[in-house]
């Protein structure tokens, strides 16, 4: 680990020593990549700086312990032990430092959610987790853009697409994809039997234009009026934008912008995150070893959380998490169920790594 850790702050330092070069800093595209690079490799650096300093303060105290100074025995005793307990701690924090890290763990992401089971109740329920991601994100000081929905009667949506833009959005997020079921009440349920819906969410990262490659001819487009219950989303112009990948057989439509272009320049986005995801998915479905490391964030079809709102309790089956506050996670609530996700993912990855 040491060799690696050395390995690290030399290339830290080379980056520190190239910021100060003229040269890099009139490059702009040069300046913003080294600084990328060296935000990345700033906590290890640091980490590691701290790991040394308590490697020496260790040795100086076993020094002043194996003098036979006696006047200063238990300071350096109580100094050693000080020291070695830091080392534990920092050792153990460089080898999360150190794990392989999800390279879309900085960028932005689509959010598509879509009712399954249980008619106008998982619809509605859909509205709910919109609702839900839309209130984490404001909570955490992202920025959300809503794409597509597809509305009922009812003020629930069959389909909602959005985007999360910020900081670490995917790093936090990517943990959400997959099955989620409710159990509740419906309005409409005049005996007051509890019913139970499902609703699919898929977390997609945004991906640049240099990461898929897109032949221009495989793509048709088509206008037409924008669809739904109505509201904000009815307009009489042939603005919304459906769009159709033929090699791939996807169908995005886009309606909320009042212009085509900038629908299509929604839809084109939507896209490439999904070929992107799909290039990821048949990676992951190879590696069959992946999936010991990871919570859950590759099987679609995973029912990974249950919304109990007679309970008001929600429990996460990846990891056996329940917290009884479903009125405040559903509003947006989330760090302590996402910090968990995190923790047992960081685990499973470390464990992994020693076997």
């Amino acid at each position: 680990m040491t060799e690696k850790l050395e390995a690290i702050v030399e290339k830290f330092n080379k980056i520190e020593a190239s910021l100060m070069d003229p040269d890099v800093i009139s490059d702009t595209n040069k300046y913003k990549e080294l600084m990328k690079e060296r935000k990345g490799l700033l906590p290890v650096a640091e980490k590691y700086s701290e790991y040394k300093r308590y490697k020496t303060a260790r040795d100086e105290a076993q020094e002043l312990i194996n003098s036979g100074d006696q006047e200063l025995y238990e300071l350096a005793r109580s100094e050693l032990s000080e020291s070695e307990e830091a080392l534990k701690r920092c050792e153990g924090e460089l080898k999360v430092l150190l794990l392989p890290k999800d390279p879309n763990d900085d960028k932005n992401v689509v959010i598509e959610i879509r009712g399954g089971a249980g008619g106008d109740e998982a619809a509605l329920f859909s509205y709910v987790l919109y609702r839900m991601y839309c209130m984490y994100a404001e909570s955490m000081k992202w920025k959300t853009e809503l794409v597509y929905c597809n509305e009922t009667e009812l003020g629930g949506f069959k389909e909602v697409s959005f985007t999360v833009s910020g900081e670490g959005a995917y790093s936090r997020l990517k943990f959400e994809s997959g099955v989620h079921r409710v159990q509740r009440v419906p309005e409409t349920e005049a005996q007051g039997r509890i019913h139970t819906s499902t609703v699919t969410v898929a977390v997609l990262p945004e991906v640049d234009d240099v990461e898929v490659e897109i032949n221009p001819a495989d793509i048709k487009f088509e206008t037409c009026k924008s669809s739904g219950a109505g509201g904000q989303h009815i307009n009489k112009t042939e603005s919304a934008i459906r769009l159709y990948h033929k090699p791939s057989g996807i169908v995005i439509e886009c309606q909320d912008e009042r212009s085509q272009f900038k629908n299509k320049d929604k839809a084109l986005k939507l896209l490439k995150a999904k070929l992107y995801d799909m290039k990821r998915q048949e990676q992951h479905d190879k590696i069959a070893t992946e999936r010991k490391s990871q919570v859950g964030t590759g099987d679609r079809s995973e029912r990974i959380r249950t919304y109990n709102y007679p309970q008001n309790r929600v429990t996460d089956h990846r990891i056996g998490m329940t917290l009884y506050s479903l009125d405040a996670f559903l509003n947006g609530d989330m760090n302590a169920m996402i910090d968990a996700l995190i923790t047992a993912d960081t685990a499973a990855k470390l464990s992994a790594e020693e076997e």
